[in-house]
């Protein structure tokens, strides 16, 4: 069996380690720990993973946030897979930090690369991982608070975190969307 994992982000250093990349975090950390590595490929960096007899195709978009919905279908049909064989990660500001939620399908929330892929694949019916970053920022202040890097307090748990996302991504693949929402959807 074999499943696209699109973690959302922005390219460029400028960009690394802030809150709206936590998709590429969690993608980077699957590609070391299963020895994955990304190569330049069509609108996206991508690597193949093979764990529990299952491959996981990495893809870490180029196409800056608001365009990820072209690495998405682009790989969708490439791979000839189905969105339900797809797992984006993705930054959430309405989730408090340390809280991942699973999702079957979802609204984009007003997260713009969330807009693009339903833009492009016409529907919101594809399952997301999304990763609380909390929302500690005044009025007017979002787009500063998603492009800045997490707090000296998140940074120490924030390693345990990526680990339980990508825990998570892995059980996707092995035990299935619902099996996997009741294990790490916590209260």
């Amino acid at each position: 069996m074999k499943y696209l994992i699109v973690g959302l982000g922005n390219i460029g250093p400028e960009y690394a380690d802030t809150r709206h990349n936590i998709g590429f975090m969690v993608l980077d950390y699957l590609a070391k720990k299963y020895e994955g590595n990304f190569d330049v490929s069509r609108h996206a960096f991508v690597t193949e993973i093979k764990t529990k007899g299952r491959t996981f195709v990495l893809v870490k978009p180029t196409t800056y946030m608001n365009l990820s919905g072209k690495a998405v279908g682009h790989y969708l049909n490439s791979l000839k897979l189905s969105p339900e064989q797809m797992l984006v990660i993705t930054d959430d500001l309405a989730l408090p930090f340390s809280k991942i939620r699973i999702r079957a399908k979802g609204s984009a929330g007003g997260h713009n690369g969330l807009k693009h892929i339903e833009q492009t694949l016409g529907n919101n019916n594809y399952p997301r991982l999304r990763f609380g970053v909390g929302d500690a920022f005044s009025k007017g202040k979002q787009v500063d608070y998603v492009l800045s890097t997490f707090s000296e307090d998140e940074q120490i748990e924030l390693q345990t975190l990526i680990e339980k996302a990508a825990e998570a991504t892995v059980a996707f693949g092995t035990i299935g969307l619902e099996r996997t929402m009741n294990q790490f959807n916590t209260k």
